[in-house]
């Protein structure tokens, strides 16, 4: 005959909501990657002024490895173990930046691809150009 217990049982904490500001680090990095992914560039009609400083700063931080030049443009190599899977993501990257009418440089060589983008339309980044940036990881990730 099984006994029953009278004591409540707690939430799993794994299950409980946790607000990304009391996640660990690597949980909110992931939710705000994922948040950032998830939107859709915006086309720019200029007029803007490119991001700069913590704005910038804080944009580069949501996507990890890419590297912010001159804050003028940003960039990120992506590897593979050969040609084949490199001109595959080339493919992927191309039809990404047709849907989100964002198109970055796209270099293809043995192995590896190398993509750099920017707001042509204002010669400096936007929100865009990470969200692309995001899309694009999450795709190598995929």
């Amino acid at each position: 005959m099984a006994q029953h217990s009278t004591h409540t049982r707690t939430p799993c904490p794994q299950r409980a909501s946790v607000s990304p500001t009391l996640a660990p680090p690597s949980a909110r990095i992931a939710i705000v990657m994922s948040d950032l992914a998830a939107k859709a560039c915006v086309p720019c009609r200029g007029g803007v002024p490119p991001l700069k400083g913590e704005e910038l700063a804080a944009l580069q931080r949501q996507v990890d490895g890419w590297n912010v030049i001159e804050g003028h443009h940003i960039t990120k190599t992506f590897t593979f173990p050969n040609f084949r899977g490199a001109l595959t993501f080339v493919n992927r990257v191309g039809e990404l930046a047709e849907e989100q009418g964002h198109h970055p440089d796209i270099s293809l060589a043995w192995g590896k691809v190398g993509i750099t983008t920017w707001t042509h339309k204002i010669n400096g980044l936007t929100e865009s150009d990470f969200i692309l940036a995001a899309k694009i990881d999450r795709l190598y990730k995929s």
